[in-house]
């Protein structure tokens, strides 16, 4: 028995060993920062300002790859089949746990086979209605909903963005009925909320504000926790008793799962300083982002939490992208 443990502890300081001597060799080549959607999204930005940052702190290249399609799926699928060894880090947003319950079949586990590392950031919807609407209050809104089942619509750059699932969500928290009219893109679903085709949506804050402050669009609230320093004034869905109603888009870091936890850490520690920086948080308020970072378990939580949730509001209301 004690030569078996004897066995056993040589085997532990062995892989203990093999693991510091991997963290300290890394990185000796190019990363490859793998981004699920076009050139121009927030995620894509994330990647090209943080990249050249990392790229400096560790000696090496980050390299940005864009790998859109299927909703983000092609690239998270090409993140999860990749070697476990560092050099691939994809950047993505909660959008990959809604795509992966959209779809009839997804070839992976957005749960199972992804190491967090990080959050990067977090986006506000305002959720905002046409000023011909009469609709002045989230009050109002729900009033106006419950009078007329079906009749009010609102607008959405797609099925499954996040548009459309927060207002799916607040739907089921108000227990209202709203006619979804989906849009290619966020310009047309912008575009007819402003001339009053559409009567309400949710749009992202750095949007929607210069056609408050002009008259255009009246804003509601917001979808965050909190009031956005944007505007303060502006109370929280759950100030006004829709509770549930966390909205927030956020954006994170991923790697293949198996990546070398040691790794994960050296990721996670200059992710976090480089996230703290004030020009880049600078950067990113521009953009209407809220430069973010966590501990690789506080990303775990917070991506079971959202799975289940969008899982949850896709099955109630028959959501599918196909």
């Amino acid at each position: 028995m004690l030569r078996n443990l004897f066995r056993i502890g040589v085997a532990l300081c062995a892989t203990v060993l093999s693991c510091g001597a991997f963290a300290q060799a890394w990185p000796s080549h190019p990363i490859k920062f793998i981004v699920p959607y076009t050139p121009g999204t927030g995620m894509d930005m994330i990647a090209r300002t943080v990249g050249p940052k990392l790229s400096e702190r560790l000696g090496q290249p980050v390299v940005v790859e864009n790998k859109p399609g299927a909703s983000g799926n092609i690239g998270a699928e090409a993140v999860a089949k990749a070697a476990p060894d560092g050099y691939t880090v994809m950047v993505t947003a909660n959008t990959m746990l809604i795509a992966a319950s959209l779809y009839r079949s997804v070839p992976f586990d957005p749960l199972k086979d992804f190491a967090p590392i990080s959050l990067a950031a977090w986006g506000t919807l305002l959720l905002c209605a046409n000023p011909k609407t009469g609709i002045n209050s989230v009050a109002d809104l729900i009033a106006q909903a419950k009078a007329n089942p079906g009749r009010l619509s609102y607008s959405s750059p797609g099925v499954g963005t996040p548009h459309h699932m927060s207002m799916e969500l607040f739907k089921d928290l108000t227990g209202t009925d709203l006619l979804h009219v989906p849009y290619k893109g966020s310009a047309g679903a912008l575009t007819d909320l402003l001339s009053g085709e559409i009567s309400v949506g949710f749009v992202p804050i750095h949007v929607a504000m210069p056609y408050v402050k002009a008259g255009r669009l009246r804003a509601l609230a917001v979808g965050s926790t909190k009031r956005h320093p944007n505007a303060p004034d502006l109370p929280t869905l759950q100030e006004l008793g829709v509770k549930g109603a966390e909205v927030d888009m956020w954006y994170a870091f991923l790697a293949p799962k198996g990546t070398p936890a040691a790794v994960i850490a050296k990721l996670d520690a200059e992710l976090r300083t480089i996230l703290s920086l004030p020009e880049l948080k600078a950067g990113f308020d521009k953009q209407g982002m809220e430069a973010a970072s966590s501990t690789p378990e506080q990303l775990n939580a917070l991506m079971q939490r959202d799975y289940a949730r969008w899982a949850a509001v896709i099955r109630k209301n028959n959501i599918t992208a196909e």
